[in-house]
């Protein structure tokens, strides 16, 4: 059986976890799956959103039992060879050039929390629980650090990853890490019918302003206000641009 389901509808591809027997605990093989399965989509220019879920009652639960018992093992050189290949798929999630957005469902707990965060949006269902319990194994968030760093403030990334504690989807949305919250029982339709903006807007658009917003990560006000007026003026060169504002003018 797969580690990991694709599906394409309309402009959106879904990517499941199928790993519900282990509430699609991470493992080498679906990380190297989730990778090769975003390459592949950051090619395909007929795609305008990528949504990650999770089959079963959970989203993630974060690392396989098994990876565990092997990282235990590992020598200081395989176990940062065994964190980077987590962190590349967090900065391939970035330099996708579509929203990456993740539909949780049940429990994100630890690196599948981490996966959750990483994505450009989070939709969660009411039930929905998250957490980075890695300090509760004498173990550190670091690489989804970096992520929360720049989504919250330091105060609450300082108490979420060295307390450990899970919280509620509606706390997350206070927290700023959870973009919108819906009921469990229609939470596959009203993922959909969110996700359908995106066939509604211009993807040359929004590509270019996925691009520009994480390029502006620790760049002085003036630079970013230079990059933006670049980004600017190649958005006006665009076919949707000119098209949109024929449109406009014509309305």
């Amino acid at each position: 059986m797969p580690v990991l389901l694709s599906q394409t509808e309309g402009s959106t591809l879904f990517l499941t976890l199928n790993r519900p027997e282990k509430r699609n605990a991470l493992n080498d093989e679906l990380i190297e799956a989730l990778k090769a399965s975003l390459r592949s989509a950051d090619a395909d220019e007929s795609l305008c959103s990528i949504v990650i879920n999770g089959a079963g009652k959970d989203f993630c639960s974060g690392a396989d039992l098994g990876a565990l018992q092997k990282i235990s093992q590992y020598s200081h050189e395989e176990n940062l060879e065994d964190a980077r290949r987590l962190a590349q798929l967090f900065l391939l999630i970035r330099r996708v050039k579509v929203p990456v957005i993740a539909a949780v469902h049940g429990r994100a707990l630890a690196g599948g929390c981490g996966l959750a965060t990483a994505c450009d949006i989070v939709l969660a269902s009411d039930n929905a629980r998250f957490g980075y319990p890695e300090v509760k194994i004498g173990f550190v968030p670091a690489m989804v650090t970096a992520i929360l760093r720049r989504n919250l403030s330091e105060k609450r990334s300082f108490e979420l990853i060295t307390q450990g504690s899970d919280f509620s989807a509606e706390e997350a949305e206070k927290f700023g890490l959870v973009n919108r919250i819906f009921p469990d029982a229609n939470f596959e339709l009203d993922v959909k019918n969110y996700v359908s903006v995106y066939e509604r807007v211009s993807t040359s658009a929004v590509i270019l302003s996925k691009k520009l917003l994480y390029q502006m990560d620790g760049m002085t006000f003036d630079a970013a206000l230079q990059a933006g007026a670049e980004v600017n003026a190649i958005a006006r060169m665009t076919e949707d641009c000119k098209n949109g504002i024929t449109k406009f003018l014509k309305s």
